[in-house]
């Protein structure tokens, strides 16, 4: 069965190259981005069922908006992709908290919220897969100083894999974390994977199967210390 799947975040890097592999695979494809040019723009340059639309995931009504204004009856697949602020000029200990602020607004909260807003489409598809792109920053195991805003944020998000995925286990969604990796995107800056490599651990995630692992943080399908 051909999946509905929605990537936020997804007019660059590793969320425009899941939209890109999923659309190739004949999955319809919902790509968001804040600029809905910059959406429509990418959904051009795409193969396949690429629908573009615009969303803001840290601002409620752009949410709801998109929410409103999908016309399927399911959502099979919900990558949530969109980050702000990997902050290598700070430090714990003198943090801008306004920065702080502004990425768990959108690492955080915007995911949060863009997952509450589809639910019902998930789970009126009877196999919903979140896939939560994380990072082993957020990793309490491995954790040091630097990058206070993008660190917190994950490991927040990571927290709230476990949660949504220990609730929405009786709706059969599947709900997990992957990092994947470092790579070379405008946020990863030069010297990483490629991006390809990166996408491909999300796609692990997104292609489960029924009965799969939930609640998980992975990275190449390998699991990851918290």
């Amino acid at each position: 069965m051909d999946r509905v799947c929605l990537v936020t975040g997804a007019n660059r890097g590793i969320g425009l190259e899941v939209a890109r592999r999923l659309a190739r695979a004949g999955d319809t494809v919902v790509l968001t981005a804040r600029d809905l040019a910059k959406a429509e723009k990418a959904a051009r340059g795409l193969r396949g069922t690429v629908v573009p639309r615009q969303l803001d995931v840290g601002d409620p009504k752009s949410v709801r908006r998109l929410a409103e204004g999908l016309t399927y009856a399911r959502l099979d697949v919900l990558v949530n992709n969109a980050a702000i602020h990997y902050d290598t000029w700070q430090r714990a200990e003198n943090a801008d908290l306004g920065v702080v602020r502004e990425a768990l607004e959108t690492n955080l909260l915007g995911a949060w919220r863009v997952t509450l807003a589809l639910l019902p489409l998930l789970r009126a598809g009877g196999h919903g897969r979140v896939v939560n792109v994380s990072s082993e920053a957020g990793s309490l195991a491995v954790m040091g100083g630097g990058t206070p805003a993008y660190t917190v944020s994950k490991t927040a998000l990571n927290a709230l894999t476990k949660m949504l995925a220990a609730e929405l286990r009786g709706d059969r969604i599947l709900v997990n974390a992957v990092c994947p990796g470092w790579v070379a995107t405008d946020m990863g800056g030069p010297g990483g994977r490629p991006v390809g490599e990166g996408a491909r651990s999300v796609l692990w995630a997104v292609d489960l199967p029924d009965g799969g692992p939930t609640g998980g943080f992975f990275r190449d399908g390998k699991p990851l210390a918290w």
